[in-house]
């Protein structure tokens, strides 16, 4: 059989999609273990989740200095001695914190795994946060934070975020310059003691998860409580004070182009027409050939890239677009972005569109979710999003079923461009 190349293969929807669920037990001290056992590569991800972010601050900058400062020396172990053990083992560390999440994350070779947990268990559970290290950590976010206060998106991000939620919300407020000096040794520690410990965090192991692998994480992490377990979690509940405005200007005088920022408060993960509202979104402004893209980028040329996301933060959602153009193309490019929201709510998408939604949606979730790391990310969102294990299929069946007709219905429901609270950061022309 000769294989004719001039005809492309027909395209072919997904019609079931299976994603690994990972093994859960609980370890003696009552910390959770979740095992993702796929690949046959020696190489293993161990990931601790430990519940205590931006949203658990007292003061700005604690949860991510005290995340960062744990990699900077411990009872046992110098920064340099960290540093240099990690890296004669081949392993690679990842701290980060989010809203409400600090996370550590492990990347090593199966066969070195005792040895590189053991320096990681040093780290999560002995830290000293030491001074002259911490103050060179301090100084070198202090510079990154005066570079990025330079940039145009950051200012439009920023300033959107305020006047949605306000200076009193954590989502709103901001650390400025003069909370750098704030930072010590003693606040890190009080933020750590508060939210490190075994009663406050989850484990997640992926790749090839050996029962040697196994048995050293229930060996440093799962055989007796560490850290201080008395602490009780603030759960903390804060009200948005939005600001009574729509249009919104940041000036910088030599910008050479203005950042766009449009949004307002929308809907979370946990709501019935989240999943079908993401489908109207990435057709919006959610992948390349969205209408976003196409209008501004393509047919007007008023920027090199649009996008439209719907952002998930504790109790609520946010419908976001966010842009970069030159400075005279600024209200032209925001009246197309109403302009294509007007288009949603009054005409209804046509079939061959909405497949080719359909099509890159489903292709990306099969991307998204082929190993055994990407696998680990999927499960870790399930569990800080607070959602159930049955997302995903409950993904795929709206992305499936959805129609032109509901698509028109939410955009009249959701798309109100009276919400919209638009910030442009740039020079004024």
């Amino acid at each position: 059989m000769t294989l004719d190349r001039t005809i492309a293969p027909p395209i072919r929807q997904i019609d079931h999609f299976s994603i690994s669920t990972p093994e859960r037990t609980i370890m003696p001290n009552g910390t959770p273990l979740n095992i993702i056992q796929v690949g046959s590569e020696d190489v293993v991800r161990l990931d601790l989740l430990i519940k205590g972010g931006q949203w658990n601050q007292t003061q700005p900058l604690l949860a991510m200095f005290t995340n960062r400062m744990l990699r900077e020396g411990t009872r046992s172990l110098s920064s340099s001695q960290i540093a240099e053990k990690l890296d004669y083992y081949g392993a690679w560390l990842d701290l980060s914190s989010s809203v409400n999440y600090g996370f550590v994350t492990l990347y090593s070779l199966g066969k070195y795994f005792p040895k590189t947990i053991e320096i990681l268990a040093s780290m999560v559970k002995e830290p000293v946060f030491p001074e002259k290290e911490l103050s060179v950590v301090v100084d070198v976010n202090k510079q990154q934070f005066l570079v990025n206060a330079q940039r145009v998106d950051v200012m439009a991000r920023k300033r959107l975020n305020r006047a949605l939620f306000g200076l009193s919300h954590p989502l709103g407020r901001y650390a400025e310059l003069e909370d750098y000096d704030r930072i010590n040794s003693e606040v890190l520690k009080s933020f750590y003691h508060q939210y490190y410990h075994s009663g406050n965090c989850s484990v997640y192991v992926s790749g090839k998860v050996s029962p040697e692998v196994i048995h050293c994480i229930e060996q440093h992490f799962g055989e007796s409580d560490w850290g201080d377990t008395t602490r009780k979690i603030k759960n903390e509940t804060f009200v948005p004070t939005t600001e009574d405005c729509k249009r919104i200007f940041v000036e910088k005088e030599d910008a050479l182009q203005s950042s766009i920022k449009i949004g307002t408060f929308s809907i979370n993960q946990q709501h019935p027409d989240y999943l079908k509202l993401r489908v109207l979104v990435t057709l919006f402004g959610g992948y390349f050939g969205s209408r976003l893209m196409s209008n501004i980028r393509e047919d007007k040329g008023y920027t090199y890239g649009i996008g439209a996301v719907l952002v998930n933060y504790p109790n609520t959602g946010v419908l976001g677009i966010s842009t970069e153009a030159a400075n005279e193309y600024v209200e032209p490019l925001i009246a197309e972005v109403y302009k294509e929201m007007d288009i949603l709510c009054s005409e209804k998408v046509s079939d061959e569109e909405l497949d080719m939604v359909r099509n890159y949606m489903l292709g990306d979730m099969c991307r998204s979710y082929e190993s055994a790391f990407s696998l680990s990310d999927a499960w870790i969102f399930i569990e800080t999003s607070g959602l159930k294990n049955d997302f995903f299929d409950h993904t795929l069946k709206a992305i499936r079923e959805v129609t032109s007709d509901e698509l028109q219905a939410l955009a009249q429901k959701y798309f109100c461009k009276e919400n919209l609270i638009a910030v442009v950061a740039g020079k004024i022309v």
